[in-house]
């Protein structure tokens, strides 16, 4: 017996329910359809691989397929076509699929707090956090011994791609243990303190006053230095205040507004 819920267009086209409110679904679905034919818009499908690619990471962090297609919301076999195709039809994976279905996948994030220990996660955290900890003013080693870890692990894992999630879990725990906390008051000498903000700012790691919650595990996220930084006025603010060098979204968004006024004069001239 089907599950799909009354007032959609699924229920229509595959269960054909004639039901009031899922003739009103398939309804509105043709009419946005021929809508966006006119306009030139009509994409019935996209590009499937940045929706599979997403699964295969999904499952990389120990999700199964039928789980992600349940977390999503989308029939199990529209899973298993994007990553194996249909073996008794003798089809390939999927190379397109709708652009509702591929929204849904990749609304799908993993949990990493249900994850064990020994699933290894992105360790762009765990790398930022560690970092501003040391731009602080807390010695490498220090912060490697309230790990657990030996230097040379720490030092691994201070540039590492993917760390296990028991040392993700262990880092972001002392990281909001240290991270208002001043090293000087916890028994580190001056000579270590200046030394760790020194190593620190040689390699342009951010420090905490740096990131913002959203921003300090997203890969494509970046710190903002200035309180200006990825706009027109972190470039001005970046040498107002003397924390040089400019970083990248600061050079990129004063380009790029450089380059928006030059079109604008054109324009204009024309």
């Amino acid at each position: 017996m089907t599950t799909r819920e009354h007032g959609t267009r699924a229920k229509y086209v595959v269960d054909k329910c004639r039901c009031a409110p899922c003739t009103q679904a398939n309804t509105n679905a043709e009419n946005n359809r021929y809508r966006q034919q006119a306009y030139g818009r009509w994409e019935p499908y996209v590009d499937a691989e940045p929706a599979r690619a997403h699964v295969r990471m999904l499952m990389d962090y120990g999700y199964g397929w039928k789980r992600i297609a349940q977390m999503a919301g989308v029939g199990r076999g529209t899973v298993e076509k994007l990553l194996y195709g249909s073996q008794h039809r003798g089809m390939t994976p999927s190379k397109g699929i709708r652009p509702e279905t591929a929204a849904k996948l990749l609304a799908v994030h993993p949990d990493r707090e249900r994850l064990g220990g020994a699933v290894a996660v992105d360790a762009t955290g765990t790398r930022r956090r560690l970092q501003a900890l040391v731009a602080a003013g807390w010695p490498q080693a220090r912060l490697a011994a309230r790990l657990g870890m030996l230097p040379s692990n720490f030092g691994v894992t201070l540039s590492s791609g993917q760390v296990l999630t028991s040392t993700a879990r262990a880092v972001r725990a002392l990281y909001d243990e240290l991270w208002r906390q001043d090293p000087r008051e916890h028994g580190v000498g001056a000579r270590a303190y200046s030394r760790a903000r020194n190593q620190a700012a040689a390699r342009q790691w951010a420090p905490v006053g740096a990131w913002d919650d959203d921003q300090i595990d997203d890969p494509a996220g970046f710190p903002d230095w200035t309180g200006h930084c990825g706009t027109p006025m972190g470039d001005n603010a970046h040498r107002r205040t003397g924390v040089m060098p400019v970083c990248q979204p600061c050079r990129d968004a004063y380009v790029a507004y450089r380059r928006e006024k030059r079109q604008a004069r054109k324009a204009v001239a024309a």
